[in-house]
C-alpha cells in the first residue's frame, strides 16, 4: 500500500482528494463497471492495441482489447499486482488513478486529469468497493449520433452528439466517451470530443464508436462550382439509377459529363459484360443502329453469348477460391463445372448461395462441396462465408471484439459454431492423377469451444437468435435461411456492390468486399434502391446488369470537365481503369491471332503437371484453375485465390508491366508470327489507308482520326517494300501499348 508519508506533499494532497471523493461516493449513485468504467478506459485508449490491450499487455498490466472481456478486466484491475491497482479505503492512492494522471511514472503518458469527471467516476467506483460486471447489467440497445446527416460548407465547424440507450430505460449523452474517426480527411476532420472541421468539398462521414457499436454522421460539402439547376433537370435519365446519381451530383455541385459515343460504349459494354473486345463488324453495326432500344438489345445479346458464361464463371471462381493449389484436379473441374452450370442457367443468386452453403457429398460428384475443402475448420468456414456473401471481414473477432465493427468475440463463436458439425473423410489416390474423393457430411452432434470461456457459444447467425444446441439437424440450413433472406442487411448489398463495381469501375462501397458499418457507401440511397430492386427481381443478376447497362450513368463518357475533375466516387463521369490480366491477355490473343500457351498447372500438393493449353481451345477467361502458370497473368495481377478478398487482384500499372509490353514476348512474338493476323492482313497487300483503318478498328474499336490516319498512311506508303512488314508491326505495337487499348474507358 502507498503511504502519504513516503510521497511529496502535493501527492498527499491528491490522496486527500481521493479520500474526500470516497466519502462523497458512498452517498452517490452506484457506478457500473461495464457501463461507466470501461468506456473511460476505452476512451483513454488504456485498453487499445498499442497499450494494455496488446496481446501481452504493457508493464505487466493486460486488459482485453477495447473491453471485450469485462470479467477478465475486472480481475486484472482488482486482484492482480497485489491489489495495488485499487485502494478501496483510499481511492486516490490507487494505481488506476495515479498512473494515468502521471502522479506515478507512466510510460503511456498522461491519460486522465485529476479535476475531470472521469477521474471522479473512477474514484467513486473504487470507493464503492470496485464492484464487477454482472450478468444482468443493462445492455446497450441503441446508439445514435446527431446530426445524422448535414450539408456543410468548407471552413464550417460542427459539434456531434452521441447518445446511448440501455435496456433498463436509461438514456445518456456519451459523446465524451465515444471515439470519432473521419472516413475521408479531405472532406472533414474530427477531434476526440466530436468537434468536426470541414476541410473541403465532397461526401464524407464521421464514425462514432462506443461500447462496440458504431454510428455514422454523413456530411455533404458541395463543390464551389456554379452550375445552373437546368443542367441537372435536363440530364438524361433512363431509370432510377440516373435519378439517384443526378440528385447527388446536384447536391455536390458536380456537372455530369456528356454521353460516350457509340463506339466507346459498345467496347465498354463488351469488356464489362463478356470480357472480350467487339469485332469491327460488331462496332459498326451498333453505331449504325438508330433504334431507341439498342442498348437494351445489346445487353440481351451479350447475356446470350457463351463468353458471358466464361467471364462470370471466372469472376465467381475468384470469390469461391477455385484453385488447384488447394484442390485435386478432379475436384477443381467439378467445382468449376458446378459454378459454370449455375451461371449458364442464370440460377438466382440466393439459390446458388443456398446450394453452396448447404452442400455435402463427393468432391468429384457434388462440385459445390469443395467450398468446404478450401477452408476446413469451423472458424475459417465462418470467415469465408461472411467475406464471400456478406462482404464482412469478421476475422478480428476470433481473438477479441472487432475494433472497427460491432461484432463481438461471442458473436464470432456463435457464428462459427454453425459449422462445428461439418466433417469430411477421404482423399485417397494419387494427387498427380487427380483422383481421390473427399466426402463432405454433417454430424448430428458436436460444438466448437470458445477459447476465452472454455465452453461453446449457442450457434447463431450474426445478429440473429440462437438455435437450440441439441438440435440434431444441419445448422447450415438455418444459416442459409438467414443468409439469403431479403431482410438480411448485408447479403443483397454485398452482391449488388460487386456487380456495380464490375461495370462502373468503382464500388458504391470501396473496397467492394468491405461492407463494415464504418465504411459507408458513397451513395447510400442508390445502394439501398439497387438492393431492393435485386430482391424484387428474385436475385436475377442479369436483371441487375441490364438495369446498369441501360442507365445513362453507365453510358456517361470519361470526359473530365472543370466542374467534375475532382470527382472520384460519384459517377459524374466514367472512371477509366486498366483491363484485368485475363481480359488483356485474351484481347492480345484475339487481335494478333496467336493464342497464349500455358505450360504447367500447380497441383494441390505443390507439385507441377506439365501441359500445353492454347487459347484457341482455352482462353484465359476459360481457365478453370488459377494455379495454371502464366508469367503474363501473374505480372498483370490476376487473383491468386488464396483468400476471399479483392485485394488478391491488382489492376494497378507497374514498371514491370511497362517493360513487358515494350520488350517482352507477349506482344512482340505474336506480331512476328508467320501465321498470325498481321501476316494474313499483309498477304492480301492492302492499301495503306485500308490497313490503318483495320488496325484501329481491331485494336481500339474506332476508326482513326484524320491526324492519325494521315501520319500512319504516310509512314506505310513511304516504307521500302522490304520494310513494310516492320512498319506495320510498329503500327500495331504502338496501338497495343497505348493507354486507349490497355484501359477500359
Amino acid at each position: 500500500m502507498i503511504r502519504t508519508s513516503s510521497i511529496p506533499a502535493v501527492f498527499a494532497l491528491f490522496l486527500s482528494l481521493g479520500a474526500a471523493l470516497a466519502k462523497d461516493a458512498r452517498r452517490g449513485d452506484a457506478i457500473s463497471f461495464r457501463r461507466d468504467v470501461l468506456p473511460i478506459l476505452s476512451k483513454a485508449n488504456c485498453n487499445g492495441g498499442g497499450c494494455h490491450g496488446a496481446l501481452a499487455g504493457k508493464g505487466g498490466f493486460r486488459l482485453s482489447l477495447f473491453g471485450y472481456n469485462p470479467e477478465a478486466d475486472h480481475l486484472a484491475i482488482t486482484r492482480e499486482a497485489g491489489g495495488r491497482r485499487v485502494e478501496l479505503s483510499d481511492p486516490g492512492a490507487s494505481l488506476l488513478l495515479t498512473k494515468p494522471t502521471t502522479l506515478v511514472k507512466h510510460k503511456g503518458g498522461k491519460r486522465l486529469e485529476t479535476d475531470s469527471d472521469d477521474y471522479r467516476t473512477l474514484a467513486r467506483w473504487i470507493a464503492q468497493g470496485a464492484p464487477g460486471p454482472k450478468a444482468d447489467d443493462p445492455a446497450l440497445t441503441e446508439l445514435t449520433v446527431s446530426p445524422a446527416e448535414k450539408t456543410v460548407r468548407e471552413g464550417q465547424a460542427l459539434q456531434l452528439q452521441v447518445r446511448a440507450k440501455f435496456s433498463d430505460g436509461v438514456e445518456r449523452d456519451v459523446t465524451r466517451w465515444a471515439k470519432f474517426t473521419s472516413t475521408d480527411e479531405t472532406v472533414a476532420s474530427v477531434d476526440g470530443s466530436g468537434n468536426v472541421s470541414v476541410i473541403g468539398p465532397g461526401a464524407g462521414a464521421i464514425t462514432a464508436w462506443y461500447s462496440s457499436q458504431i454510428v455514422i454522421a454523413r456530411l455533404t460539402s458541395p463543390f464551389s462550382n456554379a452550375i445552373p439547376a437546368e443542367v441537372f433537370a435536363q440530364a438524361p435519365r433512363a431509370n432510377f439509377i440516373d435519378d439517384l446519381v443526378v440528385a447527388q451530383l446536384q447536391r455536390l455541385n458536380l456537372r455530369p459529363s456528356p454521353p460516350a459515343d457509340d463506339a466507346t460504349f459498345v467496347r465498354r459494354a463488351f469488356l464489362d459484360t463478356i470480357g472480350r473486345l467487339p469485332t469491327p463488324a460488331e462496332v459498326e453495326a451498333f453505331v449504325r443502329d438508330s433504334a431507341a432500344d439498342k442498348h437494351a438489345r445489346l445487353a440481351d445479346t451479350l447475356f446470350a453469348r457463351p463468353e458471358f458464361v466464361d467471364y462470370w464463371t471466372y469472376k465467381w471462381s475468384d470469390v469461391f477460391l477455385v484453385s488447384g493449389a488447394k484442390l485435386r484436379p478432379d475436384a477443381v473441374r467439378a467445382y468449376y463445372g458446378w459454378i459454370r452450370a449455375r451461371v449458364a442457367d442464370n440460377t438466382p443468386w440466393d439459390r446458388l448461395v443456398r446450394e453452396l452453403v448447404t452442400a455435402r457429398g463427393s468432391s468429384v460428384e457434388e462440385g459445390a462441396s469443395n467450398f468446404y475443402a478450401v477452408h476446413q475448420d469451423p472458424e475459417s468456414m465462418a470467415e469465408n462465408v461472411s467475406q464471400a456473401f456478406l462482404s464482412l471481414s469478421i476475422n478480428c473477432a476470433r481473438c477479441h471484439n472487432h475494433p472497427l465493427e460491432k461484432w463481438t468475440n461471442d458473436q464470432y463463436y456463435q457464428f462459427a459454431n454453425l459449422f462445428a458439425r461439418v466433417r469430411a473423410k477421404g482423399w485417397g489416390g494419387d494427387p498427380r492423377s487427380g483422383d481421390g474423393k473427399r466426402t463432405l457430411y454433417v454430424e448430428s452432434r458436436g460444438d466448437l469451444i470458445q477459447p476465452r470461456t472454455g465452453k461453446p457459444q449457442p450457434p447463431a447467425p450474426l445478429d440473429a437468435p440462437p438455435i437450440p444446441a441439441d438440435d440434431p439437424g444441419d445448422r447450415r440450413e438455418v444459416l442459409a435461411d438467414w443468409l439469403t433472406s431479403p431482410a438480411n442487411p448485408y447479403f443483397t448489398r454485398a452482391v449488388v456492390n460487386r456487380v456495380w463495381a464490375n461495370f462502373l469501375g468503382v464500388g458504391l462501397v470501396e473496397s467492394v468486399d468491405d461492407l463494415r458499418a464504418s465504411n459507408p457507401a458513397s451513395n447510400e440511397a442508390l445502394l439501398a434502391a439497387l438492393a431492393r430492386f435485386t430482391a424484387e427481381q428474385r436475385y436475377d443478376l442479369r436483371a441487375l446488369m441490364r438495369l446498369i447497362l441501360t442507365s445513362q450513368t453507365y453510358r456517361r463518357s470519361n470526359e473530365v470537365l472543370p466542374e467534375n475533375r475532382d470527382d472520384r466516387r460519384h459517377y459524374s463521369r466514367h472512371f477509366p481503369r486498366r483491363l484485368s490480366a485475363e481480359v488483356l491477355a485474351d484481347a492480345l490473343a484475339d487481335i494478333t491471332g496467336r493464342p497464349e500457351t500455358f505450360k504447367e498447372i500447380v497441383l494441390s500438393d505443390g507439385s507441377t503437371e506439365k501441359t500445353t493449353l492454347q487459347t484457341n481451345a482455352v482462353r484465359s477467361l476459360q481457365l478453370s484453375d488459377s494455379a495454371v502458370s502464366s508469367y503474363f497473368l501473374k505480372t498483370f495481377g490476376r487473383n491468386q485465390r488464396e483468400i476471399t478478398c479483392e485485394c488478391e487482384r491488382s489492376n494497378q500499372p507497374s514498371l514491370v508491366q511497362v517493360l513487358h509490353l515494350s520488350n517482352g514476348g507477349t506482344i512482340n512474338d505474336k506480331l512476328v508470327e508467320k501465321d498470325g493476323r498481321l501476316a494474313k492482313l499483309l498477304a492480301a497487300d492492302p492499301a495503306p489507308e485500308q490497313l490503318v483503318r483495320e488496325a484501329w478498328l481491331l485494336c481500339l474499336g474506332r476508326p482513326p482520326t484524320e491526324r492519325e490516319r494521315t501520319e500512319f498512311v504516310r509512314a506505310l506508303a513511304e516504307a521500302p517494300a522490304d520494310q513494310k512488314r516492320e512498319v506495320a508491326e510498329d503500327l500495331f505495337w504502338s496501338l497495343l501499348t497505348s493507354r486507349e487499348f490497355l484501359f477500359q474507358h
